[in-house]
């Protein structure tokens, strides 16, 4: 057995823009060295999808905390670093099971299906503007509808969408681990909280006249219930903002990418809404946004590595999808690939920390690609797309295409 320091792995330049372009070659060269970890000069790397499932959902031995994220990015009592230190994910478990526990009575696959026509409408809509263009960067264009959903959903004002999303845009780059990005961080962060905290002043103020509570009445009435007060709720409404609005954006850009590369398989989106679900599986397969970090909080041992109490590891979620120890011909994508349960994608976490949001995320995908395969033919990449950074939020950014308007 090896303490984990005391192991000679790989290092990962992941700060580089070499490594977002194309960062899996530099994971096969990681797995030559170790089978399951890396290193970075944030913490330790866990790469190996079965390494992930085995440890990720050990929430006995493993935390979530971004004091370390913080720490360095130097932005300890700031706007933006107490939120990151203060989130959800990272609340003390009483509140933290409270709130879990009101999301998973709502964000039910039921739930999802019952937002299905908003998010028909929702995109009929963008493609009533941008369609007839017939050359559009694809990713601002995505990122108008997971905004828009999640805007409809507490009843907020279609106005505010805009400055929404240039908010959601910054905060989306937080955990690049660049603290030259801490000023706009805190300046993104302080107008949400400024539009949160008027949401719930109206609303406690207005309530609405419906028989069915929308998700903000559910939020207040739990926190009234569960003695959370208004700053917990207000990060909570957030939260939500940010984990909703980047991951969604970003996986439909990469698939919309995919698509260019499968054209049949695009055609076929347009026909079969039952098809658009084994692509934007397969899609999040081969890509996902996120990775995610845990500290541990008592020594444990895996696969003769000792692991001490307060490491902190990295769990790339997001090339997890094409490790070719998991995975057949795993740089091939294939939405008719048969799905090994014990090797499904972990795109949504694993553990009592798994999104909640996944249920909903999967729909607007799918609802969203089924219309856009038949209002965009034949879509092609006509320039250079580029990358965000790979810690953190990653994905394609920017992405013009022009197609064939139906």
């Amino acid at each position: 057995m090896q303490r984990i320091d005391e192991l000679d792995l790989y290092r990962l330049d992941w700060d580089s823009p070499a490594f977002a372009a194309n960062p899996w070659p530099e994971f096969e060269k990681a797995r030559a060295q170790h089978p399951w970890l890396a290193v970075t000069d944030a913490g330790y790397v866990v790469f190996e999808l079965k390494a992930i499932r085995d440890l990720l959902g050990n929430d006995e031995h493993l935390t979530p905390s971004f004091d370390a994220i913080v720490e360095i990015m130097d932005c300890q009592g700031s706007p933006w670093g107490r939120f990151a230190a203060e989130q959800m994910i990272a609340l003390p478990e009483r509140e933290h099971k409270l709130l879990r526990e009101t999301f998973a009575a709502k964000f039910t696959p039921r739930y999802a299906n019952q937002l299905r026509p908003l998010m028909r409408e929702i995109m009929a809509g963008l493609l009533a503007e941008w369609s007839p263009r017939g050359r559009i960067d694809f990713e601002e264009f995505a990122s108008y509808y997971p905004v828009s959903v999640m805007t409809r959903m507490i009843g907020a004002p279609l106005d505010a969408i805009p400055a929404l999303r240039d908010s959601m845009e910054t905060l989306g780059l937080a955990f690049s681990m660049d603290k030259r990005r801490v000023p706009a961080l805190d300046a993104a962060f302080l107008h949400l909280d400024g539009f949160v905290h008027e949401l719930v002043a109206e609303r406690r103020a207005n309530p609405r006249q419906a028989d069915e509570p929308d998700l903000l009445d559910l939020l207040i009435d739990a926190a009234s219930e569960g003695g959370i007060n208004d700053r917990q709720l207000a990060d909570l409404l957030i939260f939500l903002f940010v984990a909703g609005y980047d991951t969604s954006k970003n996986v439909f850009t990469y698939m919309m990418h995919l698509m260019t590369e499968n054209p049949a398989i695009y055609a076929r989106c347009a026909e079969d809404l039952d098809y658009c679900r084994k692509v934007v599986e397969e899609s999040l397969r081969m890509f996902n946004p996120a990775s995610t970090n845990r500290v541990t909080t008592a020594d444990i041992t895996y696969r003769d590595v000792l692991i001490p109490k307060g490491t902190v590891l990295f769990f790339t979620l997001n090339v997890s999808g094409r490790d070719t120890t998991a995975f057949p011909d795993a740089q091939t994508f294939d939405p008719d690939r048969p799905i090994d349960p014990a090797k499904r994608h972990v795109a949504f976490g694993l553990g009592r920390h798994m999104c909640l949001g996944q249920y909903i995320a999967r729909a607007q995908l799918q609802e969203g690609l089924h219309l856009i395969a038949q209002h965009m033919r034949n879509p092609h990449e006509v320039g250079e797309k580029g990358w965000r950074p790979y810690p953190g939020v990653w994905g394609i950014n920017g992405l013009p295409i022009a197609y064939e308007p139906a």
